[in-house]
């Protein structure tokens, strides 16, 4: 996967509401099989899209990623031995020396995308659309969807779903919703309105415990308001309940921003890795990686040349190795 594979692989996984991160070489030093302006796509599980390098930096990029999905920063790495770089290292910039055969050398940028609250508006209001321009403010997944196109694969259980559909069709578009089983279910409309959507419904069968879930009238009570405030009430009442962590499956706010965090905290994410017994170079330990055992113990290797180095005598470094 490359290119245009891995920008859609991107939006796929961004509208799915899942974890990534995203890695892009912005610099190579020859010989390397990467190219300056390669990308790949991390997920949180350490699967990896796209090409970002070979056995030497898949491992450590995959690494880094996770620890950048969980910490929510970004990253920039210089990947190579160290004699290499000597004092020439910017401020801010990870070194993570590899013992690779080719003495390549590599920086890549690592940054994380985060899940966002989804938003979905049904109607065309001017209500509707200065909720949506709000929505967006904040960084949110938001559609704004016709009654006609809005079906079951329109929202989810991580969405949050405002029917603003101004009397017409209000209870077809609020049975289909809730039929989702979305996090949150709003209706714009007056209470006497939203009474009588609601008593429709549950006189054509729709279960009482899904009605009751409906936010009728959406949003925070102002009182008398204009359109523009009634989107600011709703967004309001979404905000506010986010935030106490009421809709469960909406990705809530992050509680310790990675900039407030001390310098070089990380997350303490757990991940199986192992050293290289004859490079020393950090490695994935799993049952793709290279591997060897020796009396009873598995080492994992950085590429087949240490494994072969080892297999030939491996007293040698068993001794010196740490793990």
């Amino acid at each position: 996967m490359n290119g245009l594979g891995v920008l859609e692989r991107m939006s796929e996984l961004a509208r799915s509401g899942k974890a990534f991160a995203l890695a892009t070489v912005v610099w190579r030093q020859g010989p390397s099989s990467s190219k300056q302006g390669s990308r790949a796509i991390i997920t949180s599980d350490g699967e990896l899209n796209g090409w970002i390098g070979g056995a030497c930096a898949e491992p450590v990029v995959i690494r880094e990623a996770r620890q950048v999905i969980a910490d929510g920063q970004p990253r920039l790495l210089l990947l190579g031995s160290p004699d290499q770089f000597g004092t020439a290292v910017p401020e801010g910039m990870t070194v993570v020396p590899i013992s690779c055969q080719s003495e390549g050398a590599l920086e890549i940028y690592i940054e994380p995308v985060l899940p966002v609250p989804h938003l979905v508006i049904v109607g065309s209001s001017p209500m509707a659309h200065t909720l949506a321009e709000l929505g967006r403010a904040l960084d949110w997944l938001t559609d704004v969807v016709s009654p006609q196109d809005f079906g079951a694969d329109s929202a989810g259980q991580r969405s949050m779903v405002i029917v603003a559909t101004q009397g017409h069709g209000d209870e077809d578009m609020i049975e289909r919703a809730v039929a989702m089983q979305p996090a949150y279910l709003g209706l714009v409309a007056s209470r006497r309105r939203a009474e009588a959507v609601l008593g429709y419904l549950a006189e054509r069968g729709v279960p009482a415990g899904q009605l009751d879930r409906v936010h009728a009238p959406a949003g925070l009570d102002l009182g008398k308001t204009t359109h523009e405030e009634m989107a600011v009430a709703i967004l309001a009442e979404l905000v506010q309940l986010r935030a106490s962590g009421a809709l469960a499956d909406v990705p809530a706010p992050r509680t310790a921003p990675a900039s407030q965090r001390p310098a070089g905290q990380r997350s303490g994410l757990p991940l199986a890795e192992a050293a290289d017994p004859v490079c020393g170079m950090t490695v994935m330990a799993g049952a793709a990686s290279l591997c060897a055992e020796h009396q009873g113990t598995t080492y994992y290797f950085c590429c087949a040349g240490c494994r072969r180095t080892f297999e030939e005598n491996p007293d040698a470094y068993v001794r010196t190795s740490v793990f």
